[in-house]
């Protein structure tokens, strides 16, 4: 049991319990003390009851906070890449087998769905697009097919849209 880290994270929801892992003791039994409470969404950390954290403790879950941290970031993006795999089959469902009655109960919920999502995509490029340093960029330069805005309000509400009808 000596290969075994020396402090163990029981995640929770925004954070985690963080226990000090004990295998020196006369029973030789592996024993979790916990030391501290960390929440990684805003890096706070709390000593348990009447443990005081060292310098050594702390740095020790810090650095769990930047990994935990890190690995949710990685983990929502790859959510968003199945969510596009989920987008392409579910695309795939309606044309081959939906039937009208499976049409009928999901086909509201998705229009709203993905007209929301188009509506804050368009705006955010169209943000990003704004803050990029002129580089002599002809317009509609990397936009996909049938994105290009011809330098008209294609933005979140709709009002003064120019584009061609969706």
């Amino acid at each position: 049991m000596t290969d075994l880290p020396k402090y163990f994270y029981r995640i929770r929801e925004n954070g985690a319990a963080v226990f000090e892992v004990e295998t020196e003791n006369r029973e030789r039994r592996l024993e979790l003390n916990q030391i501290a409470v960390a929440n990684w969404k805003n890096g706070d950390i709390k000593p348990h009851g009447q443990h005081e954290l060292t310098e050594a403790e702390r740095a020790e879950i810090e650095g769990w906070i930047a990994q935990r941290r890190a690995l949710v970031a990685r983990r929502e993006v790859d959510d968003i890449h199945r969510a596009i795999d989920h987008l392409n089959l579910t695309a795939q469902w309606v044309q081959a087998r939906a039937t009208p009655e499976e049409l009928e109960e999901v086909t509201d919920p998705l229009l709203l769905a993905m007209h929301d999502l188009r509506t804050i995509l368009v705006r955010r490029k169209a943000e990003r697009l704004a803050e990029a340093p002129a580089r002599n960029v002809p317009l509609g330069a990397g936009r996909g097919a049938g994105e290009s805005s011809g330098g008209r309000d294609v933005g979140g509400d709709g009002a003064g849209r120019d584009d061609e009808a969706d």
